[in-house]
């Protein structure tokens, strides 16, 4: 039996973190979830050939993604599904908004499991927009994967440790504020419209984690 593998790889972000390959920034976020039984992408970003030029140069072929998960209905997070969906066909999508493509999508209300060792807080009520989040099993626990946080980090930190104990956070914070709520986290990227990165940086510089396109994070690596 294989090692357990859950890999993530921030293919779209306003910052590029591997800065030698030619990789674009944009305002938006995606990131890609492969693991031992299938391979997730989490948002899309805003522009459909940005999307797609990373992944090209990060050698991502865009055929292995075998699910899209929505976080939220705002174009810098769905804005490159149709391009996208041009170049891998059918796949399952977990959206929270309404069905305006003809493809296979399961509209999601509550929590539930869509992969091993994954599971999407289902909707969570936000301002201006209702958003979900997927929650990852890592080797030393839970990571939350967010998009915006329109909810509120702490509202979808607490959501998450319904499953388990949550050790890490990673995505867009938006203007999140209240740090201490970060306490005995072992991982904090913040990405993409967080407000307040050099702050949560400065606060916690041992776990605090730069983000950007082309940033991997191994949750089954130890730091």
């Amino acid at each position: 039996m294989g090692k357990y593998k859950m890999k993530l790889t921030i293919v779209y972000d306003n910052e590029v973190f591997k800065k030698e390959i030619g990789l674009k920034s944009d305002w938006g976020f995606s990131c890609l979830i492969e693991t031992n039984d299938t391979n997730i992408l989490f948002d899309t970003g805003t522009k459909g050939n940005i999307l797609l030029d990373n992944m090209q140069k990060l050698n991502l072929d865009p055929k292995i993604i075998d699910k899209i998960v929505l976080s939220h209905e705002h174009g810098d997070h769905n804005g490159g599904l149709n391009s996208l969906l041009s170049y891998i066909g059918n796949v399952e999508i977990f959206r929270i908004g309404s069905n305006s493509i003809k493809k296979k999508i399961k509209i999601v209300e509550n929590s539930q499991l869509i992969s091993k060792g994954i599971y999407t807080t289902g909707r969570m009520v936000g301002s201006p927009m209702d958003e979900q989040s997927l929650i990852l099993k890592g080797k030393k626990g839970w990571y939350v994967l967010v998009g915006c946080s329109h909810p509120g980090v702490e509202k979808i930190l607490q959501k998450a440790r319904q499953i388990g104990n949550i050790v890490g956070i990673i995505g867009g914070f938006h203007g999140f504020n209240d740090l201490s709520i970060l306490n005995d986290l072992d991982l904090i990227c913040p990405c993409h419209c967080t407000k307040y990165k050099k702050e949560i940086k400065m606060t916690y510089p041992n776990v605090c984690s730069d983000c950007g396109v082309g940033k991997i994070i191994d949750l089954n690596m130890e730091k």
